[in-house]
């Protein structure tokens, strides 16, 4: 199985620490299709935007973000990181991800959550009471309506569907739809159980955090049959020149961000420099430091996790678009190449 390598934004609106200026909402937006046309030209197989419903976000619509994107690009794959299931109506989510199909020649895919960031729950009229009754009635109701056409199905949370037409449907054969795991074992056993793929979240915290994760995962797709599952990991990272360059040069950036755009208001996360060091340790999860570090960290989690897909964020906290771009490009033609060679090797996959 190929391995992929992409990048992921949250399209944030964060006030830069080093200069005090804030970008507007247009300039993040046309940012954001930059960086998937520059991950486009140098190679990278995966661009995703995330979900979140703020003031401090402009990607309140990803599937709108990602049209743009299908537009700019040519060969890389478009994707939710992630699509909140559990706040929207899989009719429409597969609409508009089929749209993105068509208009990218097959490019689309999904990766659908529970939700970290709640704000949408009330927004759109549902009760936190029933976040995992919502994500496994929705999740269900997403897969068939990929699977048939017309559909006749019936939930509790949105109203029948009675040989419902569903249209578009996608250029290719389907869309893929991953799944996306925070650590919950339970979260884990039912992916399997789907046989669908597994995208993991790893924040901070040591590289084989997952590692219980992914063999309750493995177990339970080979107990209901699936074999040679794909699994990804989403993580924050930067691509510097150098070791340390990298790590000056994220640090602020994502201190702040970590500070006033994660999760919900009022709650942000105090990071100190030493406690991101330690984070950029060989050991522990961020992906930032120099090419050759980030080669043997992704090829670590492969040996890990049976890994093939890593999505990096980078930029998180509003780092400056030239830097960001200068990493998504060493990303590409620095990391990549090297990773797929080395992972076609050591599976004998044939080139």
């Amino acid at each position: 199985m190929p391995f992929d390598i992409g990048i992921m934004t949250f399209a944030e609106l964060t006030e830069d620490p080093v200069n005090g200026t804030l970008p507007a909402p247009r300039q993040r937006v046309r940012e954001t299709i930059e960086q998937a046309q520059v991950a486009d030209q140098v190679g990278l197989d995966v661009f995703g935007v995330g979900e979140h419903h703020r003031s401090d976000f402009v990607g309140s619509a990803p599937s709108i973000l990602l049209a743009a994107a299908a537009e700019k690009t040519q060969n890389i794959k478009l994707t939710s990181s992630v699509t909140v299931l559990s706040s929207e109506d899989p009719v429409r989510v597969w609409e508009q991800f089929a749209t993105i199909d068509l208009l990218s020649a097959g490019r689309a895919e999904i990766i659908a959550g529970r939700g970290s960031y709640t704000e949408s729950f009330p927004l759109f009229g549902y009760d936190l009471k029933d976040y995992a009754d919502l994500f496994r009635e929705k999740l269900d109701l997403l897969l068939k309506i990929r699977d048939q056409n017309p559909l006749t199905w019936q939930g509790r949370f949105r109203a029948p569907l009675a040989d419902a037409d569903i249209a578009p449907r996608a250029d290719g054969e389907t869309i893929p739809i991953w799944v996306a795991v925070g650590g919950s074992p339970a979260s884990a056993i039912s992916t399997g159980r789907l046989g669908l793929p597994m995208a993991l979240a790893l924040l901070l915290g040591p590289m084989n955090f997952h590692e219980e994760t992914v063999l309750l995962y493995r177990e339970a797709a080979a107990q209901a049959g699936h074999h040679a599952l794909p699994i990804s990991i989403n993580s924050h990272g930067y691509v510097g020149r150098t070791s340390q360059g990298a790590r000056d040069t994220m640090y602020p950036y994502f201190a702040k961000g970590m500070l006033e755009n994660n999760h919900q208001r009022g709650a942000g996360f105090p990071l100190s420099r030493a406690a991101f060091d330690a984070q950029s340790s060989p050991t522990a999860g961020l992906l930032v430091g120099s090419p050759q570090e980030i080669i043997d960290k992704l090829l670590t989690y492969h040996e890990l996790y049976g890994l093939n897909r890593a999505i990096i964020q980078m930029g998180f906290g509003g780092m400056p678009q030239k830097d960001h771009l200068e990493a998504i490009e060493r990303l590409g033609t620095e990391v990549a190449p090297v990773v797929r060679r080395e992972v076609t090797a050591r599976d004998g996959i044939a080139a």
